[in-house]
């Protein structure tokens, strides 16, 4: 049964959320659970823009907004083309979740830091922890002349468990806590909220992803919760920071993973 989103919820009604990778996987869940809530949303895509198109299209067959652009959020440029189009089209900005990362296994070299190619140590820096400050750096102006604002990063369980075969995804997504810590110091005075989501192990490749779902069977045992992590589980969490009900949280990480690291 499909049922309309303006049935669905309102806590987000008529904002406007720019959300970075938001396709595919968790970014796609994102996507369609702010919209949900009443959220207008720009579905921020590079490599593949028809699955993009796909999820703002699957936002409007249900009554909602979305418009689908392309942006590698490493280019300062796109960063900047992708705000003033969400302000064109939607009037303003008031959420930007920053999702977009290289971190698949088919993505990343796993294995010896000192194999590790510098070339795709550069690569997962630049979008992993460059393009979140690019994005956060392109809405803020937006975000300054409206008085609030909500940004959620996106980090990730590997950081607090130290994970020693791929060091550059690991310290891109610290940074990106330390970046969420830094921006929300300097963006609390603009009554603009900086907040991360750290997500363990998710089935965001898909079931049918032989590889991605053993691996992701293979943490449960260190959960408390027993099962495998889904997009959607995430969804709670970014709804409420990007919510009315975190006006007062602001520089914080909260850890959404089944309970296998407690922090």
């Amino acid at each position: 049964m499909v049922h309309n989103l303006r049935e669905q919820g309102s806590r987000l009604e008529d904002k406007v959320a720019i959300i970075t990778g938001g396709g595919y996987g968790i970014g796609r869940a994102f996507s369609m659970g702010l919209a949900r809530e009443g959220a207008k949303i720009v579905v921020g895509f590079h490599t593949n823009m028809q699955r993009a198109a796909e999820t703002a299209k699957d936002i409007e067959k249900q009554g909602g907004e979305a418009i689908a652009i392309q942006a590698d959020v490493s280019n300062p440029q796109d960063t900047l083309n992708m705000a003033n189009m969400a302000v064109d089209r939607f009037g303003g900005i008031d959420i930007l979740i920053n999702n977009a990362a290289i971190s698949s296994i088919a993505k990343l070299t796993y294995g010896p830091f000192e194999d590790l190619e510098l070339a795709e140590w550069d690569r997962v820096i630049e979008v992993n922890l460059k393009g979140p400050f690019l994005c956060i750096r392109a809405v803020f102006p937006h975000m300054k002349k409206k008085g609030s604002g909500k940004i959620i990063n996106i980090g990730s369980g590997a950081f607090f468990l130290g994970q020693g075969f791929t060091p550059h995804y690991v310290a891109s997504k610290g940074g990106v806590i330390g970046l969420t810590r830094s921006l929300s110091t300097a963006l609390g005075k603009y009554n603009i909220n900086v907040n991360c989501i750290a997500a363990g192990k998710t089935i965001s490749e898909g079931m049918d992803d032989k590889k991605a779902l053993e691996e992701c069977e293979r943490r449960v045992p260190y959960k408390s919760i027993k099962r495998i992590g889904y997009p959607e589980d995430l969804v709670g969490a970014a709804i409420f920071f990007s919510s009315s009900d975190s006006d007062f949280i602001t520089g914080q990480t909260l850890y959404v993973e089944g309970g296998e690291v407690k922090h």
